[in-house]
């Protein structure tokens, strides 16, 4: 898989590089969605308890395929509805998000969603690679499963 071609050529800090790249909310929240099973455009739409508008979606949906973090096929029962999936370089992005939430858990006071407590448990039973690797492996299967690769 090539890499990201990113745009400005001056030398620059690894953190700042991947900020301009996904550092806006949505596109990690869309991430998130894909490894909890949602899949279609009305399902990150209708289904996410954050409300993101159809516009922005569309627009990081767009954004996130132009950068192979995930594809799309078209339901062959109804070739207007895509099926979006994570690429593998959009695999790798859990482990970003497993140290944000771990972070947030761990450092901010707030009402936990039942995933998140379900993640929370899961955590204090299992070490950190084994979570890891196993939403990783769980999604890999799934997408096979779903998509047949």
């Amino acid at each position: 898989m090539d890499k990201i071609k990113y745009k400005n050529r001056d030398s620059l800090c690894a953190c700042k590089v991947s900020l301009d790249i996904l550092g806006d909310k949505w596109s990690l929240i869309i991430v998130r969605d894909l490894f909890r099973n949602k899949n279609t455009f009305s399902q990150f739409l209708k289904e996410s308890s954050e409300g993101i508008a159809s516009n922005i979606l569309i627009d990081r949906l767009k954004k996130l395929i132009e950068l192979n973090i995930i594809g799309f096929e078209r339901n062959p029962d109804d070739k207007k509805v895509k099926k979006y999936y994570l690429t593998d370089r959009g695999v790798d992005l859990y482990s970003i998000i497993y140290e944000l939430q771990d972070w947030t858990i761990k450092n901010v006071d707030f009402n936990h969603s039942a995933n998140t407590e379900k993640w929370e448990e899961l955590n204090t039973l299992k070490s950190k690679d084994f979570v890891i690797s196993s939403y990783k492996n769980e999604y890999k299967k799934l997408r096979l499963e779903e998509f047949g690769f």
